[in-house]
């Protein structure tokens, strides 16, 4: 069984730097992690292969710079078998729609030279982003069924199944292979944590790289980068900090809905 886990390496600071000609984030100089979600996806499909260790294989893709090198060695080390980064200057400046697109075209060759995908996991979104939209579009571009919001992933004989989360509760979906699940936070889970031997061996693995070159007889290059993407970022930045308020808070529920609404209404706000 392969899985591919979409990774991406993610900005580790609450300052956004951007850059005022393209609004794309500027990432030179600043530390860099693993997204997140993603690492709660990565876990997931590590805890399936740890029930079968021989015929589960775990392939990590990511898309971005040369620098997001470093964070695929994490994963390596903490157990996936295989690294792929997608990078090249013609990706540049994706939005969520051009970024999937270019990632379902990455997974196809990633299974020519891995096999077929059993699964393709995701983190929910990128917290640099938090638009939730690449997951899905992957799965529609690739015609895959998907679980959103997934806590846990179990393989069984059906396909596997999933516990999502859902307001005020979560449920269990069993869904055929090949499918794509994106994840969430799970309880007091996070990701384990890496063993000396594997941070050593991930050091020396080699991370194969899938260039524009490689995707050229199948991609449609008016659909990437800047030029292929119908979304811009306008503009970006950290929200002021306002604690003001006022709670209404009587005994009947009706009159502090009744006061909310009117002190709305004085305030032009309604």
């Amino acid at each position: 069984m392969n899985i591919f886990v979409c990774a991406k390496q993610v900005p580790d600071t609450n300052e956004i730097k951007i850059n005022p000609e393209t609004n794309t984030l500027i990432r030179k100089g600043v530390p860099s992690i693993l997204n997140t979600y993603d690492a709660f996806a990565l876990e997931q499909a590590l805890r399936i292969k740890d029930k079968d260790p021989e015929n589960v294989k775990i392939v990590v893709v990511s898309m971005g710079p040369n620098q997001a090198e470093s964070m695929l060695r994490d994963t390596l080390a903490v157990g996936a078998d295989k690294a792929y980064l997608v990078t090249d200057r013609k990706f540049g400046g994706s939005d969520t729609l051009a970024t999937s697109y270019i990632i379902s075209e990455a997974l196809k060759e990633v299974a020519k030279r891995e096999g077929d995908y059993d699964l393709i996991f995701c983190g929910l979104q990128a917290i640099d982003g938090d638009t939730a939209q690449v997951g899905p579009e992957i799965a529609e571009h690739l015609d895959l069924p998907q679980v959103t919001y997934g806590y846990t992933a179990e393989v069984n004989d059906e396909g596997i199944k999933v516990l999502q989360e859902v307001e005020g509760g979560a449920r269990n979906l069993q869904v055929k292979m090949p499918a794509l699940v994106t994840f969430t936070k799970y309880g007091d889970e996070e990701l384990r944590y890496p063993k000396i031997k594997n941070k050593m061996k991930a050091k020396k693995a080699t991370i194969e790289e899938i260039t524009f070159e490689d995707l050229k007889e199948n991609i449609d290059e008016t659909a990437i980068g800047l030029n292929g993407s119908p979304t811009r970022v306008k503009k970006s930045y950290t929200p002021e900090q306002n604690k003001a308020g006022e709670i209404f808070n009587e005994e009947n529920a009706s009159d502090s809905v009744d006061k909310l609404v009117n002190a709305l209404a004085d305030a032009k706000l309604i």
